[in-house]
Order: C-alpha cells, then structure tokens, then sequence
C-alpha cells in the first residue's frame, strides 16, 4: 500500500476538478492510469476508475445535496435506465483490446471537447418547446434561487441507458457525456445539471463497480482505488465549494479543454 501512497493527492485533484465539473474525474483517472500502467489491460484499468469516481461522486453529491441543487426526480429516473447499460458495459470491456480501447477512448475525448467549444452553451435557462414530453422543476441554484427548468423525460431516459453503458466501458462514469446532454438537449441550467449528474454517476459507477468485483477484476486494482478514493473524497468537496465560485460557461470551457487534452496525449502515446 506504501508504493501508492503518492496517488492519494492525485487524487484530490482528480476529486476536485471532477465534482467542480460534475465529470467524476473518471476522464482523468482513465488516461492517468492508462499512461502509467502499459501493461494493465482494461477491465483493470475501468474496475478501478469506476470505483473512484463512486467515491468521489457520493462525496461530491452529500456537498451539493446540502446545496439543493440535485433534481432528485431526474437523477432517480435517469439512474434507473442507465444501470442496464452500466452492467452491459462492465461485462464489455473485457471484450476489447489494449490499443484498441486507447484509440477509442482518446477519440470519445477529442470528439467531445470539439462539440463543446464549438457549441458554447447558453448559462441563462431557456427553454427550446418540442414534441417530447416536457416536466417542468423547480430545483434551487447554486445562489439558492428558485429556478424552473424544462427536461424531456423520455429523451433522457433513452440516452441515460447509452451514457451509461458507454461510460462504464470505458471506466469514465459519464460525466464527460451527461453534462452536456443535460445542459444542451435538456435544458438543465449548468449548476443545476453539474449536481445531478454527480449524483447519477454515483450509482452508475457503483453498479459498474459491483459488477467487476462479481467477476475478480477489481481485486487487482484494491490497493491503487483505496489511495485514489481518500484524495477523491476530500478533493470533492473542494470541488463543490468552488463550484460556486464560478459561472456555469466556465465550467463547461474548462471541461472542454482538459477533455483536448487529455484525448491528444492519450492518441499520441497509443500511436507511437
């Protein structure tokens, strides 16, 4: 346990910019991990990721619970229809190759944090009327102010089962995908989706994780998630005071950017 000690503060700033973004840090922890052990192949890699980012995303969901910025009624009904996907997606990786998952992973990266430069989201709520199904909430902003909002039910739940099969295959608990689907196709104001979306990734990292600890793999990665999670645990609550500190724009540029770069040194290394 003393060889990795010295993850116990990676951890902590893994906790801290993945609640500030609502991420979970798994798209940090992944390449981190992918980067240090070449030679670990990726049920490993995922089993631990998954299990931090379950610690980090209770701990980042007990501060913003306190905050009232969770829409429960989502997050139940989002978490519900992902846990399918999640279990899928476990049981997935063990499907794919080493190269192959790197190639994979650092492109979904890339990918995402094109689209969300290119498409800057709008902080102010406003709500785009359509066929599906809308639910009006009214969950409480970071400044505590009453603010309704508009989700399509049906919608979400469809995409909550693809995010979480994604996102336990490859080990990053969705955060990366959750984010900008609930801002920018469901209308979820961003501080308001930051918090939700920690709170799904709690369980859909947990499902994922129950499921590789059912077929042995976690217990490779026991000793490296124990470091991780002690930083991961305090970092998140770092992560959710200063969540407040900042506008909802700059929490979705900053995912952004960490996103390109993590993707390009993630391909340049899998390419070489």
């Amino acid at each position: 346990m003393e060889h990795y000690l010295w993850l116990i503060p990676v951890g902590f700033i893994i906790g801290t910019y993945g609640t500030l973004v609502g991420a979970g840090g798994g798209f940090l922890v992944v390449p981190l991990l992918l980067v240090l052990y070449k030679d670990e192949n990726p049920e490993i890699i995922t089993s631990i990721s998954l299990a931090v980012i379950a610690f980090n995303a209770l701990s980042g969901s007990v501060a913003y619970a306190r905050m009232s910025r969770i829409d429960y009624k989502a997050g139940i009904l989002f978490s519900i229809a992902a846990i399918p996907g999640a279990v899928l997606g476990a049981l997935s990786t063990a499907l794919i190759s080493r190269l192959s998952f790197d190639v994979l992973f650092g492109l979904l990266i890339i990918v995402a944090s094109v689209y969300l430069l290119l498409h800057p989201i709008n902080v102010q709520n406003t709500s785009r009327g359509n066929s599906l199904q809308a639910h009006p909430q009214n969950p409480i902003e970071a400044d505590h102010s009453s603010k309704k909002h508009l989700y399509k039910l049906t919608a979400g739940i469809v995409l909550s089962f693809f995010v979480g099969y994604l996102s336990s295959l490859l080990g990053i608990g969705g955060g990366i995908i959750h984010v900008p689907v609930l801002v920018r196709l469901l209308d979820f104001p961003v501080h308001i989706a930051t918090a939700t979306s920690h709170f799904i990734l709690a369980i859909m990292a947990l499902t994922g994780t129950i499921v590789h600890i059912i077929t042995g793999t976690f217990y490779h990665g026991v000793h490296r998630t124990i470091a991780l999670a002690i930083g991961v645990i305090c970092g998140a609550q770092v992560g959710a005071l200063l969540s407040n500190r900042l506008s909802g724009a700059w929490i979705i540029r900053g995912l952004a950017v960490a996103l390109g770069v993590v993707g390009l040194r993630l391909l340049f290394i899998a390419l070489l």
